[in-house]
């Protein structure tokens, strides 16, 4: 590990007591992350032989850019705050000062926020995903389009923000209920999906384009305790008492991992991440969302427990995410080099 100690490497977070402090919600700060979460991170970079710098977020990264820092690498797990283009607000800040970074790059960003159009780009690319509709005003809704059960959630909302028990409707009366909730309590438009009965899986992946591989496949089970069979909101704060996770048996796994990968590839997804699935009535398994930008708590975040039950340490899967974003590095002081070779060619060149 001691090739890396040369190499300063920032970290680029939203912690999640900073937004509880300004009054923020509980549901409102659900994508931010917990000091456990920054010091397991760091931890894994110290270990690594990197000399770490905590940055925080946007804010706290302007002013120190302004100030003339800079970093060999970042390692970015900013989800931001307004706009639909919130999760892309770092790494264009990063890219504007030529600065790598690691996880998916902007514009990726920006298209995973967007069920709707994230979905649309699946299907471009042969992958089976539900069928589904945007709901922007439900004043100019033709009833005639609805064709039950469906499943309604935020557009653009990550962390099962907004997704409540409530989300599978059956009947008219449902679905303007709980089409007012979301509404209400988010911004932007409902994605109106055909509800898939199976049962849901996760996909961890890591690394980029025909070098990206699954790390395992993880099947959600829902326990038997009144609760619907929704990963939402509540189900994911009290996970030990809703959900049993259970790695996918070879076959089935190894038909959701090539959905997965399919999608991963078809979005231009980087270094780690992960892709959710559910089964339809038939059995095949149909892209739910991609999350590139996954939660890294070292004990509840579904890509870590993933990882776990695959053989992988916690230090093994933020390691291998690291080290995917490396040759960037490498590519960005080669260009800066050649860079400086030029000019000062250019500049001998006028004496």
């Amino acid at each position: 590990m001691h090739i890396y100690q040369e190499l300063r490497v920032g970290m680029t977070y939203d912690l999640k007591s900073d937004y509880l402090v300004r009054g923020y919600s509980e549901e409102e700060s659900a994508e931010f992350d917990s000091e456990d979460t920054i010091d397991a991170i760091e931890n894994v970079l110290t270990r690594m032989g990197f000399q770490v710098d905590r940055i925080g977020n946007i804010h706290a990264l302007v002013e120190r850019l302004a100030e003339g820092c800079r970093w060999d690498l970042v390692f970015n797990i900013c989800e931001g705050m307004g706009g639909s283009a919130r999760e892309a607000q770092v790494p264009c800040l990063l890219d504007a000062y030529k600065i790598p970074y690691v996880f998916s790059e902007a514009a990726v960003l920006s298209l995973a926020l967007n069920k709707s159009m994230t979905k649309e780009m699946i299907r471009a690319n042969g992958i089976h995903t539900a069928p589904s509709f945007l709901i922007h005003d439900l004043n100019r809704l033709d009833e005639r389009a609805l064709q039950f059960p469906l499943f309604l959630k935020p557009s653009m909302e990550g962390s099962s923000k907004g997704i409540h028990s409530d989300c599978k409707v059956s009947t008219p009366a449902e679905f303007y209920q709980t089409a007012r909730r979301i509404l209400r309590e988010t911004s932007g438009p409902i994605l109106a999906e055909t509800y898939l009965p199976g049962p849901e899986f996760t996909v961890g992946l890591m690394g980029e384009g025909e070098h990206a591989r699954v790390l395992g496949v993880m099947e959600v089970v829902f326990k038997n305790n009144g609760l619907p069979p929704i990963y939402c909101y509540e189900t994911k704060l009290a996970y030990l008492d809703c959900i049993e996770y259970r790695m996918a048996d070879q076959g089935l796994g190894s038909r959701i991992g090539e959905a997965a990968l399919g999608a991963w590839r078809a979005l231009g997804c980087r270094d780690g991440g992960r892709v959710d699935l559910r089964l339809d009535e038939q059995g095949v398994p149909h892209f739910i969302e991609v999350n590139p930008l996954p939660g890294l708590h070292p004990k509840s975040s579904d890509l870590v427990i993933l990882a776990r039950m695959s053989g992988y340490s916690y230090f093994e899967l933020v390691s291998g995410i690291v080290e995917q974003a490396l040759p960037r590095l490498a590519k960005t002081r080669h260009a800066e080099d050649a860079f400086t070779q030029s000019s000062f060619e250019f500049v001998c060149g006028l004496m």
